[in-house]
């Protein structure tokens, strides 16, 4: 590294990240769902025999989180954050002769440490702080389906307020109608500048230039924010920014994680499919639906046909365990993720629940699982599953591309029956030679005549050219449609132990809704999502309305993103998710126009003032009196950097894996040597499962294994120390430094502040001029840097002091809350 400032000058001028409130519900969501998929199932498969409903043997029961709190005749067998001091722990370690569980043998180290890491983490479960008792017995269907998410939305009359003047959108009324039932009053409007930064970076992810700020400062016309929002969403990086969310909900990666973090080679089709998608205004309707059965939609063209065996890959992302020896198994478990993606990600329904046993608090049966299984089972979404196993990819060659194959194929076997006659006819000839009863030699081409020898190896140089030289079609990771068939119940979630067979169709608790009949000769992809994008499913456009909304406003209107059953959130406006999701439906479910909607309304455009007896009566903003103050996610922290600095390369799509398709990440060594030096944006650096990019890991990435409607926000010290100390920032403050003293802009007296270059700098990091203060902060400190001694300078270069003192002063900028935090 080159010659250096100390990290230490920063605080001279800048506080550090504020804190933010950590969300703890997003951890207990999380942890809910790691016992669902890793926890639940070993307990029913090992424990609930003797210590369930039926029967407790030693007072102990282990189907609830109630019971394995208290624990049996001798003490808790769980306490939350100690595994040393659970019994289950020690019972299932085989850590006291006396005390062995289960009897019959050792579960496996990793059912083991499944066991371990989730008492560690807490020991979250369905039933920990939730008033709602777990059902029981047969479903009322009447009953059930009255639940709030179970009820098709409806279009509420807007609500009367008080204040006629302030909703300048439908969806103001019922905002402000929550208020005024509170008592509060919403904020003021934001200023100008402040609102040009929050769209932009909201709808880009990337921070405004300094002549869009002052272009939209100075733009008094009544439309001004209306021309600003429509050319926001016509860029290119809108479909980057927002196609980065919906990556998160498909649990897009690079590599596939587990127990071989082998390359998704193909997987950058797939995320330039979203990206695309988005800025296309894909109806989400149409975008659900080529996801889950683009192999079976009709294509216009051959680029459609494409584009819709991409879509596919939605379904074929998951991480799997490619060594299972136990193949059934291996499917199942595949199939299992696939409908645990599904409902949480497109239903907010915890699907995946019911593999082993009927949901415990919402109506959802084990029939409904297998009967969804079995539209899976009926899908090919595996190539081969001998280890290592072989996820399926279908091909995407042009017609003339597998023409040029087929042909090139054909040559192949045209130079290989050479080779072979050749070989054959010489074999003869030489059995001639020797006599009927000789054997060949052990290499009877020795033996062959001058020309033969010259003729074979001409004729093998020739396949073994045409062999290397054969064109490599290009694949898409994806599905398609195998052997239609039913599944039958799995007794406790065991392909060992089968029930009766459950005809495909969708959950009982919603069959009412749109048509149910599936095709006997394709597997029910197509139908299952043409009943999803119903316009009378309640859950399908409620769950993506709420998306929007919370990456909007950093909350959802449902808290719980990815569950709107029994145990997820309660809606803080319900009318007002409502109007969202049937005026997506009404606006042709266009996700542009449900932005447009959210962004030109008065709430949207509050500042985000703080008022101090607003925030006695709702210190958690649950109704929105002012716009709430969120910090960047990780891709837009580092693309704002790469952008002030003018290091961001704005190219668009392809691969940057250095590995091939279905290649190692890491060889004997674990030395992962994925580079991440790019200074293209972050939504194009690979995700690799299991070891993923510090800074991504630094700022509350989400979790590429499993579905993830929603982000944290930590506040930790290696932040603010990342923005001090890290290569990055020494790269992009280099550069800033550099542009503020070499472009057009004339220098003065040695060492004393220019004020336009000031100005510049604020301009192009915070999008406003510094004040007065600021200014002579600003002054103070280039003026000592410049006299203290500098490690690694020429003393008596004042220009190399003067790069290094801007090169901190941009670093004091980049390190602020204002830089980092929408406002």
């Amino acid at each position: 590294m080159s010659a250096s400032f100390k990290p230490i000058a920063i605080l001279l001028l800048a506080g550090l990240l504020l804190p933010a409130p950590l969300q703890a519900d997003d951890g207990d969501q999380q942890g809910v769902r790691f016992f669902e998929s890793r926890v639940r199932p070993l307990l029913v498969k090992h424990c609930y025999e003797c210590h369930g409903e039926k029967k407790q043997e030693s007072d102990l029961r282990v189907d609830s989180l109630q019971e394995l709190l208290r624990g049996g005749a001798t003490a808790p067998a769980v306490v939350p954050g100690r595994p040393d001091e659970s019994l289950l722990i020690h019972a299932v370690g085989y850590e006291d002769q006396e005390l062995q569980m289960p009897p019959d043998g050792r579960l496996s180290d990793r059912e083991i440490a499944d066991l371990t890491e989730w008492v560690e983490q807490g020991a979250h479960h369905p039933d920990e702080g939730s008033a709602v008792e777990p059902r029981r017995g047969d479903i009322d269907w009447d009953l059930a389906r009255r639940f709030w998410s179970f009820q098709p939305p409806q279009a509420a009359p807007l609500p009367a307020v008080r204040n006629h003047r302030w909703p300048s959108s439908s969806m103001d009324f019922f905002v402000l109608q929550a208020l005024e039932h509170q008592g509060l009053k919403p904020a003021p409007p934001a200023d100008r500048r402040t609102l040009v930064r929050r769209a932009t970076l909201d709808l880009t992810g990337l921070p405004p230039g300094p002549e869009e700020v002052e272009a939209f400062v100075a733009d008094n016309s009544p439309d001004a924010y209306h021309r600003l929002i429509e050319r926001l969403l016509a860029s290119p990086q809108y479909g980057e920014r927002w196609g980065r969310f919906w990556l998160d909900v498909a649990r897009y990666s690079d590599s596939n994680g587990l127990d071989e973090n082998i390359a998704h080679g193909n997987a950058w089709r797939y995320r330039d499919y979203v990206i695309a998608a988005f800025n296309s205004d894909k109806p989400y309707d149409r975008f659900l639906q080529e996801q889950l059965a683009g192999d079976l939609l009709e294509a216009s063209d051959h680029a459609n046909r494409v584009e819709l065996n991409i879509a596919t890959g939605f379904l074929s992302l998951g991480p799997k365990v490619l060594a299972e020896q136990d193949v059934v198994k291996m499917e199942m478990d595949i199939i299992d993720e696939q409908i645990d993606t599904i409902g949480r990600s497109l239903m907010g329904l915890t699907l995946g629940c019911t593999r082993c046993h009927d949901h415990k608090f919402d109506p959802l049966t084990t029939r409904d699982y297998y009967a969804l299984a079995g539209i899976f089972k009926s899908t090919r979404t595996m190539e081969s599953f001998k280890t290592i196993a072989r996820w399926n990819e279908n091909s995407i060659a042009a017609p003339d591309e597998q023409g040029r194959f087929d042909q090139h194929q054909q040559q192949i076997e045209a130079a290989r029956k050479a080779v072979e006659e050749t070989t054959t006819a010489a074999n003869e000839q030489l059995r001639k030679q020797l006599g009927p009863d000789a054997e060949l030699p052990e290499k009877p081409e020795e033996k062959y005549p001058e020309e033969t020898r010259e003729k074979l190896a001409a004729q093998q140089a020739a396949l073994k050219q045409l062999e290397e030289s054969l064109p490599t079609l290009p694949t898409a990771m994806g599905v398609k449609d195998q052997e239609v068939t039913d599944l039958a119940v799995h007794v406790r979630g065991s392909h060992l132990s089968l029930g009766e067979i459950v005809p495909r169709r969708v959950p009982e608790l919603l069959s009412h809704v749109g048509s149910t009949q599936f095709d006997r000769q394709q597997s029910g992809r197509l139908e299952l999502a043409r009943w999803l994008t119903d316009p009378g499913h309640p859950l399908t456009s409620r769950v993506m309305a709420n998306r929007i909304w919370r990456w909007h406003f950093g909350r959802g209107i449902v808290r719980s993103t990815d569950n709107f059953g029994k145990l997820g959130a309660a809606p803080t406006h319900p009318d007002l998710l409502d109007h969202l999701a049937t005026g997506l439906v009404e606006r042709g479910w266009s996700i542009k126009q449900l932005h447009r909607w959210i962004m030109l309304s008065s709430t949207y455009r509050m500042s985000s003032r703080f008022d101090g007896r607003s925030a006695r009566l709702d210190p958690a903003n649950e109704w929105l009196w002012r716009f709430p103050l969120r910090r960047l996610e990780a891709e837009a922290v580092r693309d704002s950097l790469l952008a002030v600095s003018g290091l961001l390369d704005l190219g668009m799509g392809g691969s940057m894996l250095h590995v091939g398709n279905r290649e190692f990440f890491f060889d004997h060594t674990s030395i992962d040597k994925t580079k991440y030096d790019s200074t293209r944006r972050s939504v194009y650096l690979p995700v690799v499962r299991n070891h993923l990019f510090d800074l991504f890991s630094l700022f509350d990435y989400a979790d590429a294994s499993m579905i993830n409607g929603n982000r944290s926000t930590s506040t930790i010290a290696p932040q603010a120390l990342f923005m001090m100390n890290s290569d990055l920032i020494q790269q992009v403050t280099q550069a800033l430094a550099e542009s503020l003293l070499t472009e057009g802009l004339a220098d003065g007296p040695p060492g004393q502040l220019r004020q336009d270059r000031l100005d510049q700098l604020y301009l192009v990091t915070l999008g406003r001029l510094p004040r007065l203060e600021e200014s002579k902060q600003a002054e103070q400190f280039l003026a000592r840097f410049l006299e203290q001694p500098v490690t690694g300078t020429d003393q008596d270069d004042l220009k190399q002091k003067q790069q290094l003192a801007w090169q901190a002063l941009c670093q004091v900028l980049l390190a602020t809350n204002e830089f980092v935090y929408v406002r």
